[in-house]
C-alpha cells in the first residue's frame, strides 16, 4: 500500500491514484493475474500469458501475427510505438487475451510492452531514482508520464511553484524523482518539485561558494512584483528591487522586464546568512550623478519636464536618470497655492533655477519663483513706515487680519493696533471680511516677508492728551454701565471709552455681588479718581459720587480722606451742572469718530 500520508500530501487519494493507474494499464489485467506472469518468462497458451509471436503481414489498418496457435491474431497498428518501424518477419512478445471456441484469438502488444515495463522497472529503478519520461495526460489531482507505465505526478509536485495551468507540459520530457513504488498495488508516485529542489540546492551552495559583490551575472526573470523582480540565478533568487532598475522613473517593474526574460545583472550584496541576494540593473552603467555638481552648478536655469505631482510640490526631469524637486513654497512669490497643480501640470516644460544640490542623497532642491524678480525686494523702497496704504481684508484670525496690499503681498494688521481706546477682542468686532480698509505701515521686514500695519494710528492718541485733559481726577461725570464682573464694573463714558468701577467704590458698604447695586445698562454719576494715559485706564467711583457737594466723605466719617472738589467752580471743558450734581459732558471727540 501507498503511505496515506505522502499521497494525501501529495493532493490525491490512495483510491485515485490505484484507479488512474489501473485504467492506464488496462482494467483487463488485475494486479493478481500480473504476478505469475512477470515470475515466469512466456508461458503456455493460456489466455492471460505473454507469448512469442511473428509479425506475418497486414490485414488493413491491423497488423497480422503467427503465435503458433490454430489461427492467426491480429493487433492494431497504434498499439506499435512506430507503426512506419513495423518488419515482417519481426519477432515481438503480446499478451494472449483470449481464444474463442472457434480457435480466433485476440491479441495486445501494448499491454505485453507494460508487463514487461513493469518488470524492467522493479528490476532496474528503487525510490529516490530519476527518471525521465513524457507527460501524457492530464487527470485528476495531477499528470500521468509514461517512463514504460505510467507514473502519477501530483500537481504540487511539478514544480517549485505550482503552475497556473498544468496542462502545458503535456507532450514534454519530464525529469522527476521516483517518490513511492507500490509493487502490490503496481502504482508509482514521482516528483519533478523534489529533484529541482535538490538540484538547486546543490547549485545554490555552489554559487554562494563562488559568487562576489560587484559580479555580473545572468539570470531569468521568474516572478514580477510591484517593488521588483526575482532573477533565477541557477540555484537561487535574486532580489532586483525597482529602484536598482534604472536611473530613471520607474512606475512598475513590468517597465524594464518580462516574464522569462534572460538578463544580465550586478550583483550588489549578498547575505550568506539569510542567502539573500540584492541585483541591480542600473549599476551597470555610469550613475548620472557623479558629474552633477558640475552639469547643474546651483544658481544655473535649466530646463525640465514635470513628471510627478504631489501634494508638497512638483518633480521635475532634468535628464534620464536626474529629477529635482521644486517645492510648493518655491513656486511662486506672491500666489497662495493649495496644491502644486495650480501652478503646473504633469507633462509641462519648465524653467527652473537649481537652489541645492545634495550629491550622497542624490536630491536637487528646485525652484521656479527665483525666475522671476522677487517683488519683496521693492516692498521696502514702495511702502516705508509711515506710508498711508488702503487694501481689502482678505483673512480674520484670532490675532489680528490680513489686509491685502498688492496681489500676493498681504500685511498683518494686529489686534492691538485697531483702536487706541477700545478693548478688542477678536477684529470681527470691527472688521468684516472683503471690507476696504485704510492703515498705515509700521513696519517692514524683508527677511522674513512680512508688513506690519495699524488703523489707530492713523489717528493721534488720544490719551496724550485728549482724554487727560477732558476727564481730570475729581470730576463727576455720568456714564453707562456696559460689563460687570466680580471685581467691578465697566461704565462707557463715551463711545469706545470705559472707565472701571472697582467693587470697592460702588458703596460705603461692602459688596459682595455688584448687580446689587448697579444694572447692565444703567446709567450712573460717577466720580473720577485717577487718569493712568501710561496704562490706558481710567478709574472711578460711585459711592464718592453720591457724597454731597461739599464734602468727599458723608457725615459722621467713613471712607477714604479725598481733597475737596471745587463745586462751585465746574471745569470750562466739561459744561454746568446739571439737575443731579453732576458736571455735564461735552464729549470729547475721540479717534474716527465723526
Amino acid at each position: 500500500m501507498i503511505d496515506e500520508t505522502l499521497i494525501a500530501s501529495l493532493g490525491a487519494s490512495e483510491s485515485e491514484v490505484d484507479a488512474l493507474l489501473r485504467d492506464a494499464f488496462g482494467s483487463e489485467i488485475a494486479a493478481g493475474d500480473m504476478d505469475p506472469l512477470l515470475e515466469g518468462a512466456i508461458q503456455d497458451f493460456e489466455p492471460g500469458s505473454l507469448i512469442e509471436g511473428e509479425i506475418v503481414g497486414y490485414a488493413g489498418d491491423d497488423v497480422v501475427i503467427e503465435a503458433g496457435l490454430k489461427s492467426e491474431g491480429l493487433i492494431p497498428k497504434d498499439e506499435f510505438d512506430d507503426p512506419a518501424d513495423i518488419k515482417v518477419g519481426e519477432k515481438i512478445t503480446v499478451l494472449l487475451e483470449s481464444i474463442d471456441e472457434d480457435g480466433s484469438i485476440s491479441l495486445s502488444k501494448r499491454k505485453a510492452d507494460r508487463i514487461l515495463n513493469w518488470k524492467r522497472i522493479l528490476e532496474t529503478h528503487k525510490e529516490g531514482d530519476i527518471i525521465e519520461g513524457i507527460a501524457t495526460r492530464k487527470i485528476k489531482g495531477g499528470l500521468l508520464v509514461d517512463i514504460g507505465v505510467p507514473a502519477f505526478l501530483p500537481a504540487s509536485q511539478v514544480d517549485i511553484r505550482r503552475p497556473h495551468d498544468i496542462g502545458e507540459y503535456i507532450g514534454r520530457k519530464v525529469r522527476a524523482e521516483i517518490l513511492k513504488i507500490d509493487e502490490e498495488r503496481r502504482n508509482i508516485v514521482v516528483s519533478r518539485r523534489k529533484l529541482i529542489e535538490a538540484e538547486r540546492e546543490d547549485a545554490k551552495k555552489r554559487l554562494l561558494s563562488t559568487l562576489t559583490e560587484g559580479d555580473i551575472v545572468k539570470g531569468v526573470v521568474k516572478n514580477i512584483a510591484d517593488f521588483g523582480a526575482f532573477v533565477d540565478l541557477g540555484g537561487i533568487d535574486g532580489l532586483l528591487h525597482i529602484t536598482d532598475m534604472s536611473w530613471g522613473r520607474v512606475n512598475h517593474p513590468s517597465e524594464v522586464v518580462r516574464y522569462g526574460q534572460d538578463i544580465e545583472v550586478k550583483v550588489l550584496n549578498i547575505d550568506l546568512e539569510k542567502e539573500k541576494i540584492a541585483l541591480g540593473l542600473k549599476q551597470k552603467e555610469v550613475s548620472p550623478w557623479e558629474e552633477i555638481e558640475g552639469k547643474y552648478p546651483v544658481g544655473s536655469r535649466v530646463n525640465g519636464k514635470v513628471v510627478n505631482i504631489v501634494s508638497y510640490g512638483a518633480f521635475v526631469q532634468l535628464e534620464e536618470g536626474i529629477e529635482g524637486l521644486v517645492h510648493i513654497s518655491e513656486m511662486s512669490w506672491t500666489r497662495r497655492l493649495n496644491h502644486p497643480s495650480e501652478m503646473v501640470n504633469g507633462g509641462d516644460e519648465v524653467e527652473v533655477v537649481v537652489l541645492d544640490i545634495d550629491k550622497n542623497k542624490q536630491e536637487i532642491s528646485l525652484g521656479m519663483k527665483q525666475i522671476e524678480v522677487n517683488p519683496w525686494e521693492l516692498v521696502s523702497e514702495k511702502y516705508p513706515p509711515g506710508t498711508v496704504i488702503e487694501g481689502e481684508v482678505r483673512n480674520l484670525t484670532n490675532y489680528g487680519a490680513f489686509v491685502e496690499i498688492e496681489p500676493g503681498i498681504d500685511g498683518l494688521l494686529h489686534v492691538s493696533d485697531l483702536s487706541w481706546t477700545k478693548k478688542v477682542a477678536h477684529p470681527n468686532e470691527v472688521l468684516t471680511k472683503s471690507e476696504a480698509v485704510k492703515c498705515v505701515v509700521l513696519e517692514v521686514d524683508q527677511e522674513k516677508q512680512r508688513i506690519s500695519l495699524g488703523m489707530k494710528q492713523l489717528h493721534e492718541d488720544p490719551w496724550v492728551n485728549a482724554i487727560p485733559g477732558a476727564y481730570q481726577p475729581g470730576m463727576v461725570v455720568r456714564g453707562k454701565v456696559t460689563k460687570i464682573t466680580n471685581f467691578g464694573v465697566f461704565v462707557e463714558l463715551e463711545d469706545d471709552l470705559e472707565g472701571l468701577l472697582h467693587v470697592s467704590e460702588l458703596a460705603d458698604h461692602k459688596v459682595d455681588n455688584p448687580q446689587d447695586v448697579v444694572k447692565a445698562g444703567e446709567e450712573v454719576d460717577v466720580k473720577i479718581l485717577r487718569v493712568d494715559s501710561d496704562e490706558r485706564k481710567i478709574g472711578l467711583s460711585l459711592k464718592r459720587a453720591q457724597w454731597g457737594a461739599g464734602d468727599d466723605r458723608p457725615a459722621g466719617g467713613g471712607g477714604e480722606q479725598q481733597p475737596a472738589r471745587d463745586s462751585g467752580t465746574p471745569s470750562p471743558a466739561r459744561g454746568g451742572m446739571d439737575e443731579h450734581g453732576a458736571l455735564g459732558t461735552d464729549k470729547i471727540k475721540l479717534p474716527g469718530q465723526e
